[in-house]
């Protein structure tokens, strides 16, 4: 089979939020001092990057397993914990790593602020997403969690009602929230929480995306993030291939001197995009 001949490009602005950089920078110190170092859920939701860790040292642990554990130093990841898991860990003598990232925490605090004040508390998240059950745990379990209007207008609405998002959601989405409840006459107290480095993602990546005749979204398939943005690129340019290694690139997806766009989710190392760039290139 003759060459392809493409021309290859990484998105500069993809791959690892700081969020992700600083919990795994944190994490290959650690590895790097003492060897092992445990991990309460996927430090990243990327199976490549977390086998990669755990090849290691890395020793990735659910919330039974943390229950189990004694006098033993655990990361928090970027996604951040309720107040229950830090209290297990004083009661296990467990040494928390706290890697959660700094906006995520900030939001924590705010949720737990005007839960302290007894607003009634809606957070627009995903259902069973780490970030979310931190949240979620700021209220003792009492903010009502909704994925989209749809479910938001299922619940009895209050007159008055204290508005959250999950750091990683649309801005345009929750502002549309926000009109819609208006709309009714309900009045919002509206806290914009959203992490601009990964919304502002939508506009780079639609930018990218028109730029080729094909498109690479690199993202492992746990990723909410990495859903959301394979999407924008499908809209924008509907020749692009969802994959989550190296393995599921298909040759027959692409002509002899075609220019083709590599990009991914904030939880998507850049080593993995320039494993895909250096296959296409060898194509």
């Amino acid at each position: 089979m003759p060459q392809l001949s493409l021309s290859v490009r990484i998105d500069p602005n993809s791959g690892f939020c700081f969020g992700v950089i600083y919990a795994i920078q944190m994490a290959e110190d650690l590895l790097e001092e003492q060897g092992y170092l445990y991990c309460l859920g996927d430090i990243v939701h990327n199976d490549e990057e977390v086998q990669r860790l755990e090849a290691r040292g890395l020793r990735i642990i659910c919330h039974e397993e943390f229950a189990e554990l004694r006098d033993e130093a655990v990361l928090i990841r970027a996604h951040g914990e309720p107040p229950a898991t830090y209290q297990m860990a004083m009661e296990n003598n467990l040494t928390l790593i706290d890697a959660s990232c700094p906006v995520v925490l900030k939001l924590q605090n705010r949720i737990k602020s005007s839960y302290d004040k007894k607003e009634q508390i809606f957070i627009y998240g995903k259902h069973g997403h780490a970030e979310v059950l931190g949240l979620l745990g700021q209220t003792s379990g009492n903010a009502v969690v909704f994925e989209n209007l749809e479910e938001l207008l299922q619940h009895e609405l209050p007159e008055n009602l204290t508005l959250y998002s999950q750091t990683t959601k649309s801005t345009s989405s929750f502002y549309n929230i926000k009109s819609e409840l208006e709309g009714r006459g309900i009045a919002v107290n509206a806290n914009d929480t959203i992490c601009r480095q990964v919304s502002n993602r939508d506009k780079d990546l639609r930018r990218f995306a028109a730029q080729f005749d094909q498109v690479v979204f690199v993202s492992g398939t746990k990723s909410s993030n990495g859903k959301v943005l394979y999407q924008v690129c499908k809209e924008t340019n509907v020749q692009t291939h969802f994959i989550s290694n190296v393995g599921e690139i298909q040759p027959e997806w692409f002509q002899p001197g075609q220019s083709v766009g590599i990009c991914g989710a904030t939880s998507t190392p850049m080593w993995l995009m320039e494993q895909v760039r250096d296959r296409l290139a060898g194509l």
